[in-house]
Formats: C-alpha cells, sequence, structure tokens
C-alpha cells in the first residue's frame, strides 16, 4: 500500500501544508494510507486530517518513518547534514546550482533517498502542474505597498505578519492607503500574464491603482525601460534566466524617477541574469523592505516565502492543483513522477 506521510513544516515563518483533508480523504478512499503529523504552527487543524480518516503522528517525526513512506512537505529539510533514505516531495532548491542545493543532493545520494521536487512536477508539455504563484504575486503587492505607506510616512516597513485571508489583508492595507490622503501610487507589473502577475494585479486593483499590464510583447526589444521609472511601484513577476533584459539598473538610484517602491516578487538577487540590479540580497519578515537609496528613497521588497502570508488560501489552492497528481502515486514509476525522478537522476549523477 502506498503510504503519504505529511510531515510538519520546520521552516520560521511556515505555515502552509500541500494537503487538505478534504484531499486526504480522496487519497484515503482511493487506497492509500496517509499519515499526517501534529504541527505547532499549521494553519489548517489536526482534527480534519483526524476526521478525514488520517493517521495522527508527533510533529517533526518524519525521520522514523516506515521506510517505504513518501514524505511529503513544501519546505527546506533541517540542514543537519543527516543521510535521507526516504522518497521526498518538497520544494528541494537543489538543481541551479545553489550550495545549500548540493548538500541536499549528496544526502539523498548518501542515504539512498528519492526528492521529488514540487518545482520540477511538470505535465507532458513541461509545464507545472501545481504553483504557489498567484498567491506569491497578491502577497507581494500587499507588502510592496506597506512598504509605500511606511515610506510615505516618512519611515521603513516593519514586520509583517500572516493574515487570517485576502479580505483582512485587503482592509488593513486600503485603510492605511485611505489614511495617507494622497491618490493612490501607480503600478507597472511586468510579467503581468502568469501566475504571479495576475495575483499581483488583482491586489492592486482591489485597492484603486493604476495599473500597467506588460508581458514578453512589451518587454522584447531588451530595453532600457523608462517607463519603470515612470511608477511609484514596480513588480518584477518573471524568473531571471539567460536572456532576460534589465529592467532597473543600477543608475536608477539615481536617476529621476517617480518609482519609490520595487516589488521583487520573483526575488534572485543572486543570480547573474536578475533584471534588478539595484539590491544584493532578500528581505525577509522581520525587514520585508530594503532601503538601497535615501534621496529621494527606493525601498525594494524581496521576501522569498510570501504565499505564506496567507496561509490557508494558499494552501487550500495549492493542494487542490497538486491533489491530481497525489491520487497517482500508486503508480510513482509514471508520469509526472517518474520525469521529477529523471531530474533527480541526472542532477544526483552530476556531484
Amino acid at each position: 500500500m502506498t503510504h503519504l506521510w505529511v510531515r510538519a513544516e520546520q521552516r520560521p515563518h511556515e505555515e502552509r501544508v500541500g494537503l487538505t483533508p478534504e484531499g486526504a480523504a480522496a487519497l484515503i478512499a482511493k487506497g492509500l494510507r496517509v499519515t499526517v503529523e501534529e504541527s505547532p504552527v499549521r494553519a489548517i487543524p489536526i482534527d480534519g486530517y483526524r476526521a478525514a480518516g488520517a493517521e495522527i503522528a508527533p510533529a517533526f517525526s518524519w525521520s522514523d518513518a516506515p521506510a517505504e513512506a513518501i514524505v511529503f512537505g513544501l519546505k527546506e529539510l533541517p540542514e543537519d547534514g543527516t543521510p535521507l533514505r526516504h522518497r521526498h516531495i518538497m520544494f528541494g532548491h537543489a538543481y541551479k546550482g545553489q550550495p545549500a542545493g548540493r548538500v541536499l543532493l549528496q544526502r539523498f545520494r548518501d542515504g539512498g533517498g528519492t526528492l521529488y521536487d514540487l518545482e520540477y512536477l511538470v505535465d507532458e508539455a513541461g509545464r507545472r502542474v501545481a504553483a504557489f504563484g498567484y498567491w506569491a504575486g497578491y502577497a507581494g503587492a500587499a507588502v510592496s505597498t506597506l512598504a509605500y505607506v511606511a515610506q510615505a510616512n516618512g519611515g521603513l516597513c516593519g514586520p509583517v505578519s500572516t493574515y487570517a485571508d485576502a479580505k483582512a489583508m485587503q482592509a488593513e492595507i486600503g485603510a492605511a492607503l485611505d489614511a495617507l490622503g494622497t491618490a493612490r501610487p501607480r503600478a507597472l507589473i511586468i510579467g503581468a500574464l502568469g501566475r504571479v502577475g495576475t495575483g499581483a494585479g488583482d491586489f492592486c486593483s482591489q485597492m484603486g491603482m493604476e495599473i500597467t499590464r506588460w508581458d514578453m510583447a512589451e518587454t522584447a526589444h531588451g530595453g532600457p525601460f523608462p517607463e519603470v521609472l515612470a511608477h511609484e511601484l514596480f513588480f518584477n513577476c518573471i524568473l531571471a534566466r539567460p536572456g532576460c533584459p534589465v529592467f532597473v539598473p543600477q543608475d536608477a538610484r539615481t536617476a529621476p524617477r517617480a518609482l519609490r517602491v520595487i516589488g521583487d516578487i520573483a526575488c534572485d538577487p543572486t543570480s547573474d541574469f536578475s533584471p534588478i540590479k539595484v539590491y544584493d540580497r532578500a528581505t525577509d519578515w522581520e525587514a520585508p523592505a530594503l532601503r538601497v537609496h535615501d534621496d529621494p528613497p527606493l525601498d525594494v521588497m524581496a521576501i522569498d516565502n510570501l504565499p505564506s502570508l496567507l496561509p490557508v488560501e494558499s494552501s487550500q489552492d495549492y493542494a487542490g492543483q497538486l491533489l491530481p497528481s497525489l491520487l497517482t502515486l500508486d503508480a510513482i514509476e509514471t508520469g509526472v513522477w517518474a520525469r521529477a525522478k529523471a531530474d533527480f537522476d541526472t542532477h544526483v549523477a552530476r556531484l
């Protein structure tokens, strides 16, 4: 019997989960065994999983799970160097030359386990079967707007925390904009047709902002892009990759500009191909905005786990997208799982 073991997340500020109680019930009805660890932070309570028929295990006990269990989580495992003997489903961040990723792959090689990287679960056409992009865009636009409000009030954006839902986020930030007593900022979104850009656009629309939506057609000429500097808010919603044009060069800091806040939602500041050249490190929940110029001020928001700010909605959305693939785990040697394992085998072979 195929056994899926849902582990408790151990990364700070991570309340999401990739399987809902309804999804657990569907897996059990199909004949899979499902174990869900208790969690001190998970946004979806354990009682729903228990009612669905899942077995309940203590938090962080996955390392003692039966050898045949498939361990499922979202974010990184503790970096303790121990060999990994299980099959794991998670975001590994191990295939793009990251130093920590190489260590992770070595742990799998040493323990004989396998990584099914969620980023590399793709259909026959190569499209990802599940992604958090929409809520990354939505929350990224929200935090960037908070940074704009803080800047307008003479400060730098303070710590952020989770919201009960998108309506609560809208209400808080809308009230903060109203309190400024000024016109809403204008926003330019690059990558507006994708999941991330759609989420950013939806939030900006709900805040009553004037939005300029760009995608591949508008950026095909390769730059420069003076229009970016003509908007108070700019959202980068495309991944850094070879050939990506520079949207915000280093000299943008001192150039004449209306631009006040950059939301680098794609958040890849250390990549050689990053289209945002005015900063060099990610931000976090404690310090969401990085001041990169003082007069006039320019702040960058670049949090790398934005969907966690809306853990219930982002979990439900993602879990719904992923469930059809989880329902095929009893044929793990085929389909999306076989393609993910092939990626893993290729990268382990390069160690």
